[in-house]
C-alpha cells in the first residue's frame, strides 16, 4: 500500500507567515473575530480579477500555489477541498440583491460564484487540470473527509499527487448571526483568552490552508499521513477510549504520542472534550493549541495540520504554540484531535517521515 506525505503546504490566516515557521505569529485577544492577514494578491492575479472572486477564492487561490510551489507540482492528479459555509460573502450578496430588488431583474454572477465546490473550480480552470475534482461540504470534519479522500487516492494508486485544501471566509453580517446564536464570544467580555475561558462562545475566523500530498517521499516533506478517522457523535465519557483504539489499530498506545494538538477554542459548554485528554490520558505529553491563532470555523482544523505537520519538521514546538509547556527530545508521532461544539470529532496522525 503506498503512503501519504505532505510535501508542500501554503496557507492564507489571521498570522503572518514571514520568516521561520511561527515566528512572526501573534496572540490577539482583543477582538472576537480575528482579522485576516490578506497576502500580496497581485502577485498571483491580476486586480480586474481579483475584483470578481471572493475571499475564499483569493485565499485558495494563493495558498494552492504556495502548496504546489513549494512542492516542486505543476500538475496535480487530484483537487480535493473541504468547506464549511463555502463562498457566504457570495451567498449574502445574492441574498440581499433578491430582497433589494425585489425578486427582479437578478445577475446571476453572485449565485454562480455562491456554490460551495467554486473554490476547488476556480483552481483546476486556472491550471487547466481536468483531474477528479471534489468537495466536502460535511461542517467541522469538512476538511478531514478531504484528507480522508486524498489518502485513499494515494493508497488506491489513483493518482501520484493530490492537492488538498480547507477554506471558509466570515463575513460581517454571518459574524452577527452567530454572536446572536452565541457560537461568537459575547462583545462586552472585553478580552478573549482561550486558555482557561470561564465563558460560552469562542473567537472565530477565516482562512484557507493547502497541502501537496504524494506518495513519495521528497525535500521538501514535512511528515507522513498515518491515518484519520471521523465519528459524529461521542460522550466526553467515551472520547479517551475511542481514541485508545483509534491508536491500538494503528500498533500506539497513548504513551507513544509525542505531541498531542487539540481543537481547545475556549467555549467552557464543550471544553470537557479536550479537558479530559489534557487532563487524563495525555496528562504527561506535551501539548499543543492554535486556534488562539487561527479563530475557529469549520475547517480550522487544516490550521492544525499546518501547525503539526510543521513541529514534526522542524522538531521543535514554538512557545506561542505550547499549551503545557512540556517538550520531548524528539517529536515523532503526533495526534490531532478536534471537534466543534460536541460534534463531528476527528483523529488525525502524522508521524515524522
Amino acid at each position: 500500500m503506498k503512503r501519504t506525505y505532505i510535501n508542500g503546504i501554503g496557507c492564507v490566516s489571521a498570522q503572518k507567515n514571514e520568516g521561520e515557521f511561527a515566528s512572526a505569529f501573534a496572540v490577539n485577544e482583543s477582538t472576537n473575530v480575528l482579522p485576516l492577514e490578506k497576502p500580496e494578491y497581485k502577485d498571483y492575479f491580476s486586480p480586474i480579477a481579483a475584483r470578481r472572486m471572493s475571499k475564499a477564492v483569493k485565499n485558495g487561490i494563493v495558498a494552492s500555489a504556495v502548496a504546489m510551489k513549494e512542492a516542486n507540482l505543476e500538475m496535480p492528479g487530484a483537487i480535493i477541498t473541504g468547506t464549511g459555509m463555502g463562498c457566504i460573502e457570495d451567498s449574502d450578496k445574492f441574498l440581499k440583491a433578491i430582497i433589494d430588488n425585489n425578486e427582479e431583474f437578478l445577475t446571476p454572477t453572485s449565485f454562480i460564484q455562491s456554490t460551495h465546490n467554486t473554490v476547488a473550480a476556480q483552481i483546476a480552470l486556472g491550471l487547466q487540470c481536468k483531474a477528479y475534482n471534489f468537495t466536502y461540504v460535511n461542517a467541522a470534519v469538512s476538511f478531514e473527509s478531504a484528507l480522508l479522500d486524498g489518502k485513499l487516492q494515494l493508497e488506491e494508486q489513483e493518482t501520484d499527487s493530490v492537492l488538498i485544501g480547507g477554506i471558509d471566509e466570515m463575513t460581517d453580517y454571518t459574524a452577527s448571526l452567530f454572536k446572536l446564536a452565541g457560537f461568537i464570544k459575547k462583545d462586552e467580555e472585553g478580552t478573549f483568552p482561550i486558555l482557561n475561558s470561564k465563558t460560552s462562545g469562542t473567537i472565530f475566523g477565516e482562512g484557507a490552508t493547502f497541502f501537496v500530498l504524494e506518495n513519495e517521499k521528497s525535500n521538501s516533506t514535512y511528515a507522513e499521513v498515518k491515518d484519520v478517522e471521523i465519528i459524529n457523535e461521542i460522550s466526553i465519557t467515551s472520547l479517551p477510549q475511542k481514541i485508545e483504539s483509534f491508536l491500538s489499530a494503528n500498533g500506539l498506545s497513548a504513551s507513544d504520542i509525542d505531541v498531542l494538538i487539540d481543537g481547545t477554542n475556549g467555549d467552557t459548554d464543550f471544553s470537557g472534550y479536550y479537558e479530559i485528554l489534557t487532563h487524563g490520558l495525555f496528562a504527561d505529553t506535551p501539548q499543543v493549541y492554535y486556534k488562539h491563532l487561527s479563530g475557529e470555523y469549520n475547517t480550522a482544523s487544516a490550521f492544525g495540520l499546518y501547525v503539526g505537520a510543521n513541529i514534526v519538521k522542524l522538531q521543535n514546538i514554538p512557545q506561542i504554540l505550547s499549551a503545557n509547556g512540556k517538550t520531548k527530545p524528539e517529536y515523532k508521532t503526533v495526534l490531532l484531535y478536534n471537534q466543534y461544539r460536541g460534534i463531528d470529532h476527528s483523529f488525525t496522525l502524522i508521524s515524522k517521515a
